[in-house]
């Protein structure tokens, strides 16, 4: 029943080949027998069976009921989307007793159309990182390659709440590879079959890199077609609501429930939402593949790279016309994504004062002490260390030097884009990750921000232009990990993006991870 995609669990819930409490039950076991993957923070699991229960109540009582979209379908949340009366922590001390009032438009949207709440997934604090590894609730594990053992499996239906010093959490006996980040709980929580669907953010590829990781579907939107209210910001002129899905499909019919226009947020597009149902006969004879010679960078793993070529016959060979072009500043990409995310970090994390909301120190001998000890407690090192960045490049006297700087570079990167284009090239394709997901104990050897620079460097250009990308997995690495590639559409041109990357996913067939044999062991 959980290898089913969201696509078919909606058809089989429909027509009544399964009860919305079945499934329901089935993705608790499974949430419960992979505890160890560490992917949710908090698990709505009551809510998730009074919601399948009224489903099965409203079939029995209402032939025809009026059947919404996603009617019975447990989704995963990344903790950074607030929900009314449950939880939203941002994975930071400074938000660990939070509950918000209001629920964010995008979960909204799902909960409308008959989705219901699994669970909120762990993720970087704040969404500063690319590893999910750099919380206060513990890293999220990769389940591909990883070893579930009985004494994993126990049937906890909470988990204690507790700070962990993430970077000495490794152990010398035991390691595994990292989920990515910094939405990896929700990457993990559909890789592992929990869920048919999920929530996460991306701001420089943080939806993209851990769906490359775990081997399932990151789509990240054009800017303003997707809400951002009810978000918590990390960079606002770069955040977007993004998802997880097992197929390009599933991922068309979450982005179709979500989109359009939302009054609480003035960036979303006022334009109507045309919907759209992608067509299984796709044709791709007239299109115009590009590939960025700059994407060609050192450090790219034999693995990817071999993919990469692979799919790029594959289109030339389907009758695409494939062509070398060129993004010269998206070199850039990465030092001026630094100053811009350190300078609105700073600007948006000054409402975490102790004052209002979120944690507040003891100390309270004077405003200014009360501030610094609440920031102090609250923020990890790596939230300090851009706030401090950020008030340093945001200085009258550094002000040109750095931020106006980099408010050009990025001004140049959109227009590379606008110009590849515009020279008649339908859709890019790269690679989403250097290489597969790295080991636990491989990664936390570097800092944040030197593995962001690492991890991000093919996914962050695309939140500059504000353009549309989806990653698909590819195929499995020499060690067994998957391997994403990335299409990169045009603006606004997000079914076109989804079309392609529906065909390429056809073409490759890639077998999603199978834990159904947890379900038989106790």
């Amino acid at each position: 029943m959980l290898s089913l995609t969201l696509k078919e669990a909606v058809h089989k819930l429909r027509d009544g080949s399964i009860t919305a409490k079945d499934l329901c039950e089935k993705c608790i076991e499974r949430l419960n027998k992979t505890q160890q993957l560490n992917a949710f923070i908090t698990e709505t699991v009551d809510i998730s069976r009074d919601s399948a229960a009224k489903t099965d109540r409203k079939r029995q009582k209402s032939k025809p009921m009026r059947w919404r979209k996603l009617e019975g379908l447990p989704i995963a949340v990344k903790d950074n989307f607030c929900t009314t009366g449950i939880r939203t922590s941002c994975s930071t001390a400074m938000l660990q007793n939070y509950i918000p009032p209001y629920t964010a438009t995008v979960v909204q949207r799902l909960q409308d159309e008959g989705a219901y709440l699994i669970g909120k997934t762990n993720m970087d604090e704040f969404a500063m990182g690319s590893g999910s590894v750099d919380g206060i609730y513990g890293p999220v594990r990769n389940p591909w390659n990883y070893k579930f053992t009985s004494a994993h499996l126990e049937n906890q239906q909470t988990k204690p709440i507790e700070q962990v010093n993430m970077r000495n959490y490794h152990t010398s006996t035991e390691d595994w590879h990292i989920a990515g980040g910094s939405s990896g709980g929700s990457a993990a929580a559909v890789a592992s079959g929990v869920c048919f669907g999920a929530l996460g953010s991306d701001t420089g590829g943080s939806t993209r890199n851990p769906a490359a990781y775990c081997g399932v579907v990151g789509f990240k939107p054009t800017y303003g077609m997707l809400s951002r209210h009810g978000l918590i910001p990390l960079v606002n002129s770069m955040d977007v609501p993004a998802l997880f899905s097992k197929t390009v499909d599933d991922a068309s019919i979450l982005f179709n429930v979500m989109a359009g226009h939302d009054v609480h947020d003035s960036t979303t597009v006022t334009d109507e939402f045309n919907h759209f149902t992608l067509s299984d006969n796709i044709s791709i004879k007239d299109l115009h593949i590009g590939i960025p010679k700059e994407y060609h960078t050192p450090g790219l793993s034999k693995d990817v790279h071999n993919a990469w070529v692979e799919a790029a016959d594959m289109f030339e060979k389907a009758g695409s016309k494939v062509t070398q072009v060129s993004l010269p500043h998206t070199q850039y990409s990465i030092l001026c994504y630094i100053v811009l995310n350190c300078c609105e970090v700073a600007s948006n994390m000054a409402r975490y004062d102790g004052i209002e909301f979120g944690h507040r120190a003891t100390n309270e001998d004077s405003t200014e002490e009360l501030y610094a000890a609440t920031r102090h407690e609250g923020f990890n090192d790596v939230v300090r260390g851009r706030i401090l960045a950020g008030n340093y490049f945001l200085l009258r006297q550094n002000y040109e030097k750095y931020f106006a700087k980099a408010m050009k570079i990025r001004r140049l990167i959109s227009e590379d884009f606008k110009k590849v284009f515009a020279s008649g090239v339908d859709v890019l394709l790269t690679p989403t990750t250097l290489t597969a997901a790295p080991t636990y104990k491989w990664f936390t050897e570097r800092d944040n921000r030197t593995a962001s620079e690492e991890q991000d460097i093919f996914t962050q250009p695309v939140n500059m232009a504000g353009v549309p990308a989806i990653t698909v997995p590819s195929k499995l690495s020499d060690d067994g990990l998957p391997i994403g590639l990335q299409f990169i559409g045009q603006n606004f041109k997000d079914k076109e993006l989804l079309t392609i990357a529906k065909w390429y996913e056809q073409q490759v067939q890639f077998k999603q991870l199978d834990l159904d044999y947890l379900d038989n062991v106790s």
